[in-house]
Parts: C-alpha cells; structure tokens; sequence
C-alpha cells in the first residue's frame, strides 16, 4: 500500500549495491593495471579515479550495513506503518474533484 511517504521511508538493498560496488572494483583495479601495462596513462588514470570513487562508495555502503537495522532493516523487521490519520493523499483529491471531463477540451476557434 502506498502512504505518499515512500522517499522518508525508502530502504536500500545494500547487499546488493555492496556486492556490486565489488564487481565495479575489481573491474576499475583490472583497467587500471591493463591501460597502465599497454602504456595508455589516459584510460590509467581514469579508470583509477573510478577505483577511488567505487572505494569511497563501498566504504559508505559498509558504512551503512554495520548501522544496524535503523538503516537496513532484516527479513524479520517489518515494514513501516501508513501513518494514521485518514486514506492515503490520492484518495481524499479524488473525493473532491468536481465530475466532468478531465479538462476542459480544445479551444474552439471563430473564424469570421
């Protein structure tokens, strides 16, 4: 069921992204070592800046894994609540919105 607070309670699969991030690194370790042996220091340097932002990433990702279930909830946490107070937001606009057509229609024009 959707409540409209989805961003403030989204949660992220950090396993995932973790063991993607790791895939990423092993991929900007071996371009860097490959570009660097073929003698290209372009490609080198890029792919090691993409080594330092993957690392920064996966540190944030471990970051965030070891904060506990506040951040990454288990299997046996359940999902948030719908905050109390009424239907959810669509459903009271939907109440009050006036019958007729969902707009108005094209514009008539008057030719003289």
């Amino acid at each position: 069921m959707r409540t409209g607070s989805e961003p403030a309670t989204a949660r992220s699969a950090l396993r995932a992204r973790f063991w993607l991030s790791v895939w990423g690194l092993l991929w900007a370790i071996f371009g860097t070592a490959a570009f660097a042996l073929a003698g290209r220091p372009g490609w080198a340097v890029a792919c090691g800046v993409l080594w330092l932002v993957i690392t920064v990433d996966t540190a944030m990702i471990l970051r965030h894994i070891r904060q506990g279930p506040h951040y990454q909830p288990g299997r046996d946490i359940p999902p948030y609540r719908p905050p109390d107070g009424g239907p959810p937001r669509f459903e009271r606009l939907r109440r009050h919105r006036p019958s007729g057509p969902p707009y108005p229609g094209p514009p008539r024009h008057r030719h003289p």
